[in-house]
């Protein structure tokens, strides 16, 4: 299917976010379409995790909408939007660090008060088949695993639920090189298994190789927009973004 004949499934228009008197997001509008990676990139404090924030439900909104599926989620709480489908792995991963690996997978399918016993099992297996590591250390607390495996735990435990959304919020910070690959690599796999993916990423020439489209962020406003491969050879992303 033609890019441009998929279907939205988030629509952000005219969004702005303030923090007191700072300005975090100024009239963003991006969209997200179906079985797509979208990226936001831009600096620190450019308003990316903001951005997930406000589809999450977790900022209070000055002005603008956000559409989910053709439902207008602006002002909906954090609980009903996980039930709609929308999953968001934080900066940081966030998991538990004394549960085991299985007991923090079962936590992230209670996210769905949909899903059956079976569902849950079925869940459990396609993340097992994504991150066969995860099923190799099923009992291990989630504390004692390495930062990568941490990591594929926290995007697995979003993929419990059964979202048709999933916002990764830098999937990559503080990881080595090669672990970084490995996790690029299975956020292609998600996409190819039917999700939808918005990547928030500091690692910018990665995100932008694997994403569809991608959107650069700078203090809170959209500066420019294209695909993954239009962004990655624009001389301005280029010099201030990728180092080159």
């Amino acid at each position: 299917m033609e890019m441009q004949n998929k279907k939205s499934i988030l629509k952000i228009d005219h969004l702005s976010v303030n923090y007191g008197y700072v300005r975090a997001l100024v009239d963003e509008s991006i969209e997200v379409k179906q079985d797509e990676i979208v990226t936001l990139i831009g600096s620190n404090g450019a308003g990316k995790t903001t951005t997930l924030m406000a589809v999450s439900g977790l900022v209070k909104k000055a002005a603008g909408t956000i559409i989910y599926k053709s439902q207008d989620i602006t002002s909906m709480p954090p609980d009903k939007l996980v039930k709609l489908g929308i999953a968001h792995v934080p900066e940081g991963r966030k998991i538990f660090p004394q549960l085991s690996v299985y007991e923090n997978l079962i936590a992230g399918s209670l996210g769905n008060p949909k899903m059956s016993k079976q569902d849950v099992k079925e869940q459990m297996e396609y993340v097992y088949q994504l991150f066969p590591r995860l099923k190799e250390r099923y009992r291990q607390a989630g504390g004692s695993l390495s930062g990568g495996e941490q990591q594929m735990l926290a995007i697995g435990r979003g993929l419990m639920m059964k979202p048709d959304l999933i916002m990764l919020d830098e999937p990559s910070m503080g990881l080595a090189p090669k672990i970084v690959e490995g996790i690029f690599e299975l956020i292609l796999k998600i996409r190819d298994t039917g999700k939808t993916v918005l990547l928030i990423e500091q690692n910018a020439s990665m995100a932008l190789s694997i994403a569809d489209r991608g959107y650069v962020l700078e203090t809170g406003h959209i500066r420019m927009t294209g695909t993954g491969q239009e962004l990655l050879t624009n001389d301005d992303v280029k010099k201030t973004y990728l180092g080159q």
